[in-house]
Order: structure tokens, then C-alpha cells, then sequence
């Protein structure tokens, strides 16, 4: 199957994706009644519609892309298809970062999402200086911070009211059931201002996939280049994780799904938009059982970490 067929399998799974979710739920709706709804010929359908379901279609989406990218511009600059947000430290970064806010200061929408970039911007450049470089020393580096972020999580909620540790750990979870237009809009103007961005750092990553030393060869720069790979990547999670949860592993499975659907080397662009498709497939996906959208990508990715794990061509 060639890669064009491949790629629009995907969008295609997108797309059923985010019809089923349309369509599920109570009451349950059929594709006739969605057409209906949103002509306005139904106004109860529309405002389902408009009210609930839209809404989350919409944040899944583009929070899936987020984290689809974010995952592999990491996987990507540190050469290692384990080096996901999800464990190499950003991802609990950004989480303890809006748990703070959350918890001790009430924050909500932009104000939460420029606290969870700054967390996960801090952790990673923590990880960046004791690692000093080394490709494993990040993973390993990340890991340990991520433990330590989560102990700060778990005793913000040892400290939290009832019901504040309830709504904070549903939001813990990964989910999407408090997905709105208004926080759908915050994270698509994030994106539209990261996207030139991302846009901007795939011809300097692109030589440092062929190594340090080839790269300063080519004219890159490489120091200025890895920090803003890893200033980007942390922010298109960020914002994603600030809106949505830290959904476990949709940025870590969204790379290596992209790559084995476009077999060989492809150009970086390709790659990221397929990671990207991937990401918003997984999570508009994950919504569609009752079980929060964080406990079914876990359950997705646990499996397929311990596969990549035993893979000769993983490293760690």
C-alpha cells in the first residue's frame, strides 16, 4: 500500500472517529438526525450538538495533533522512539504546573494554559541541564523528575478539599467531558501560533536526524536548534495537557504509528502532520466509551511501550 493510501486510511479513521462520537451517546443519534441538527431543522439534535458533542470533537482533535506533534519532534531531535512527553518528564511538568494553579489559585483557561506551558517548559529545561546532552541521560534524567512532579501532585491532593481532589484528579486522568467552545478556541489559537513555529524548526531537525557533527556541518546551529525544538514540542503539549489532562501516551504511540504507516525515510513534515492526524484519531477514539478518554489511551499504550521495549531497534 503506498504511503498517499496510508495517510488517508488515517484520515479516514479520523474522520469515522469523529462521526461516531457525534452519534454516541445519550440519546443515541443517527447520521440523518446529525444532518438535521445542524441545518436547524432539529433544535433539540442542535443543541446536543452545539452544547456537548461539537465541543468535544473539537478539543480532541486538536489536542490529539498537539500531542501527536510534540511526541515526535522529541522522538525525533533526541533519535530515541521512547523519548515521548509522557516519560521523559514535560508531560508531569505541565500537570503539576496546572494543578497549582488549579488548586491553589483558581486559574482557568488562558491563564491555566500559560501555567502548564511554563511547568513543562521548566521541567524539560531542568532535564536539558542535568542531562547535559546525552541522549539516554534525558530519558533517565526525565523519568526521575516525572517522579518527583507526581509526588508534588499527590500531596497538592493529600492537601485539597473533597471535592477540589475529585475534580482535580478526573482532570488527572485525561478526559474530555469538560470540553467547551471556549477552551476548543483557546487551544486552537495556540496552535495556530505554534504551527509556523513547528513549521520553522523541521529544517534544522531535519539535519540534526543525521547527527551533531553533520549538522554544524550543514550550518545548523545545533545548540540554538535542539532548544527550540524542545521550546516548541513543550509548548504544543503544554497547551494540549492544560485543556484536556495529561492523556497518557497519545504523544508517545502517534509518532511510531506515523513512521510505520510511512515506512523509509520521509520527509519531516510529512512525518509530523501524519503524527499529528494520528494523535487527533487516537483521541477523538479514546472519547468514544464512557471510561475517560486517559484510561483508554493508557490502556492503548501500555502494551505497545512494552512491545517497542523488546524491539532490537528501540533504544533507552
Amino acid at each position: 500500500m503506498s504511503a498517499a493510501l496510508r495517510l488517508t486510511a488515517v484520515l479516514l479513521w479520523l474522520a469515522a472517529a469523529c462521526l461516531l462520537r457525534l452519534m454516541l451517546g445519550d440519546p443515541l443519534l443517527l447520521a440523518g438526525d446529525i444532518i438535521l441538527g445542524l441545518t436547524g431543522d432539529a433544535p433539540g439534535v442542535r443543541f446536543i450538538l452545539v452544547e456537548s458533542r461539537l465541543p468535544a470533537v473539537a478539543v480532541g482533535v486538536l489536542a490529539g495533533a498537539a500531542l501527536g506533534a510534540s511526541g515526535t519532534l522529541f522522538q525525533t531531535l533526541l533519535r530515541n522512539p521512547l523519548a515521548a512527553p509522557d516519560v521523559v518528564g514535560v508531560s508531569y511538568g505541565a500537570s503539576a504546573a496546572a494543578v497549582v494553579g488549579m488548586s491553589v489559585f483558581a486559574l482557568q483557561g488562558p491563564a491555566l494554559s500559560a501555567v502548564a506551558v511554563l511547568g513543562g517548559l521548566a521541567s524539560a529545561l531542568l532535564v536539558m541541564w542535568v542531562a547535559r546532552g546525552g541522549t539516554t541521560q534525558f530519558v533517565l534524567v526525565g523519568i526521575a523528575v516525572a517522579a518527583a512532579l507526581q509526588a508534588v501532585v499527590n500531596f497538592l491532593l493529600t492537601r485539597s478539599d473533597a471535592r477540589t481532589a475529585q475534580d482535580l484528579l478526573h482532570w488527572l486522568v485525561g478526559s474530555l467531558a469538560s470540553a467547551s467552545w471556549e477552551r476548543a478556541g483557546v487551544l486552537a489559537l495556540c496552535l495556530l501560533g505554534l504551527a509556523p513555529a513547528a513549521a520553522l524548526v523541521i529544517r534544522p531537525l531535519s539535519s540534526l536526524e543525521l547527527g551533531e557533527d553533520a549538522a554544524a556541518s550543514l550550518g545548523t546551529r545545533v545548540g540554538t536548534a535542539r532548544v527550540a525544538v524542545v521550546l516548541v514540542a513543550v509548548a504544543l503539549s503544554a497547551v494540549a495537557i492544560a485543556v484536556t489532562g495529561p492523556l497518557a501516551f497519545v504523544a508517545f504511540l502517534s509518532g511510531p504509528i506515523a513512521r510505520l504507516l510511512l515506512p523509509g525515510r520521509r520527509a519531516l513534515g510529512l512525518t509530523l502532520a501524519a503524527a499529528a492526524a494520528v494523535g487527533a484519531a487516537l483521541t477523538v477514539t479514546a472519547d468514544l466509551t464512557p471510561l475517560p478518554a486517559g484510561v483508554i489511551t493508557g490502556l492503548l499504550g501500555a502494551p505497545f511501550l512494552l512491545w517497542m521495549l523488546t524491539r532490537k531497534d528501540s533504544s533507552l
